[in-house]
């Protein structure tokens, strides 16, 4: 280690000379040494930092790893780098609670409508919200049978701007979504929106209601989940983090699913969740910044 050499050889040389030859701070020297001289000190520091992490980690409904961690030790004024934080995190045991499990599929592209071209085509980039938005359907087991959940997301803020739950896979469970997203955002016209080509999308009661919106139809090719991949990763989140965490992998009731989704959707993923892609911010900081 460079530190421990300059150490060695402090006797032999000036300090400042042999940081600058080997590239460091005199500063981090420094504060290496005092480091070494005060072993307490530095136990009082990791564990106060296992204190804060654990903190950063309960916020996050312990979903998190490190970097997420990180960035919200930094929001609270913290100096430490993430490295640091990913080792603290291993050597206690503390690591994002994830499972992964097969769901069904939703999308029934066998039907007689007409599909829309790909206008998207994988550009999942938005300089300004409203601007594109991505739908799609998942499934939700629960031990009074199955719901399903209709999803509006932003690409611009991964914001969640409308949202829709029902027993069934009727298109009004798609339509009920976009209305509320419509309603709440009041988009301009040319939004262009992006979806499967599952019947529920492509029949002529959604169609028609694109239209009176002036929003614009984009549909993947078929049975290619990469042309909705930012809408299928959101979808992958919430098994993960909420949905199959659950006793079993399902919730109770259909009760206990639309209450816990509503939560999980309206208060964590669009207020407190950090997003990578935006800067380890929530969708509702990330479209605050923008005004």
């Amino acid at each position: 280690m460079k530190f421990a050499w300059i150490h060695e050889h402090r006797d032999d040389w000036e300090i400042q000379r042999l940081c600058r030859v080997l590239e460091v701070a005199r500063s981090g020297y420094y504060a290496w040494r005092r480091r070494q001289e005060n072993p307490g000190v530095m136990a009082e520091r990791r564990r106060q930092l296992l204190d804060q992490i654990r903190t950063e980690q309960e916020l996050g409904r312990w979903v998190y790893g490190s970097p997420r961690i990180h960035a919200g030790l930094v929001d609270r004024g913290i100096q430490v780098c993430v490295n640091t934080v990913a080792k603290l995190m291993k050597q206690a045991g503390i690591r994002a609670a994830t499972h992964r499990r097969f769901c069904p599929m939703t999308t029934d592209s066998r039907h007689a409508y007409t599909p829309a071209p790909n206008v998207l085509d994988r550009r999942f980039v938005a300089p300004k919200p409203n601007q594109k938005w991505l739908c799609d359907i998942t499934y939700v087991p629960t031990a009074e049978g199955v719901m399903y959940l209709a999803s509006v997301l932003d690409v611009c803020s991964r914001r969640i701007v409308g949202w829709s739950m029902s027993t069934d896979l009727g298109a009004h469970l798609c339509m009920d979504a976009l209305a509320m997203a419509v309603t709440g955002r009041r988009p301009e016209t040319g939004l262009l929106h992006h979806s499967d080509r599952g019947v529920q999308y492509a029949c002529d009661a959604y169609q028609e209601l694109l239209a009176t919106h002036g929003i614009v139809c984009s549909m993947s090719r078929v049975g290619n989940c990469y042309d909705n991949a930012m809408m299928e990763s959101y979808h992958g989140t919430l098994k993960n983090e909420l949905v199959h965490l659950q006793p079993g992998g399902r919730f109770e009731t259909i009760e206990q699913a639309r209450r816990m989704l509503f939560e999980h959707v309206e208060v964590f993923y669009n207020r407190q969740r950090r997003h990578s892609a935006i800067g380890y911010r929530s969708p509702e900081q990330f479209e605050a910044s923008l005004n």
